[in-house]
């Protein structure tokens, strides 16, 4: 049982640390690349409302482009989980990471005159990639990059853990609860850090994503049950 508290713990560090990345990006493209957001694909499509409604079609444009990529993320996602089907996850998760982290480093090498819609789209798919291939931790559906089910989600637990008086749906709200201020911290440790420093700060996001691919090796040689992977 200590061993398997032990993993559930680790791997809620390694969902601590891809909710923070999320909020980071979101903030990265909301400051520099157009009032975009990242992930929020909700807001995203309030802001195509609002843009069409007053005829801004530059800035609609972008906001199509973010969620049309989204929306191929997910089905990328989709294909790569079909053919991992019967495998274990991990090489398939650290795979996912590591394009990732190399899609984001090819975001920052992009020339400043190019459009912004080129790098809205590739963190878009970047963010889809991670949520729809980072599903559960420690036994618990959760997303990486927003907070509206988390929140949800983590809510419930509270009213459970109230009204039944038991600790394990007290400690599954404060995953949920520490995962969406993992998810703040990122977006505004991010703006702080973008605000003093500038658009290159933009490197920690691979960095982290790099140092969590590290982290899942350290696992490949263990054979958790599915319940507690990322799936």
């Amino acid at each position: 049982m200590e061993n398997l508290n032990d993993r559930n713990e680790e791997r809620l560090a390694v969902a601590l640390a891809l909710s923070a990345v999320g909020g980071f990006l979101d903030i990265y493209t909301y400051l520099f690349r157009g009032g975009v957001f990242a992930n929020a694909i909700t807001g995203n499509i309030v802001l195509l409302g609002l843009r069409l409604a007053m005829r801004e079609w530059a800035g609609a444009a972008k906001c199509l482009v973010a969620i049309l990529a989204y929306a191929l993320g997910i089905l990328c996602a989709g294909v790569i989980g079909q053919m991992d089907r019967g495998g274990r996850g991990t090489a398939r998760h650290r795979g996912v990471l590591l394009a990732e982290s190399v899609l984001l480093l090819g975001v920052h090498l992009l020339p400043s005159a190019l459009p912004d819609f080129l790098s809205n789209a590739a963190v878009a798919f970047v963010c889809a990639l991670q949520v729809q291939t980072f599903r559960r931790v420690a036994g618990l559906p959760f997303a990486s990059t927003m907070c509206t089910g988390n929140m949800r989600s983590g809510s419930e637990e509270l009213l459970l853990a109230v009204l039944r008086r038991e600790t394990s749906h007290a400690v599954n709200s404060l995953r949920y609860f520490g995962v969406i201020l993992s998810f703040i911290l990122g977006a505004g440790g991010g703006s702080l850090l973008f605000m003093r420093f500038g658009p290159n700060v933009f490197l920690l996001a691979p960095l982290a994503l790099f140092s969590v691919v590290l982290a899942l090796r350290r696992w490949e040689s263990d054979a958790p049950s599915p319940e507690h992977c990322f799936y």
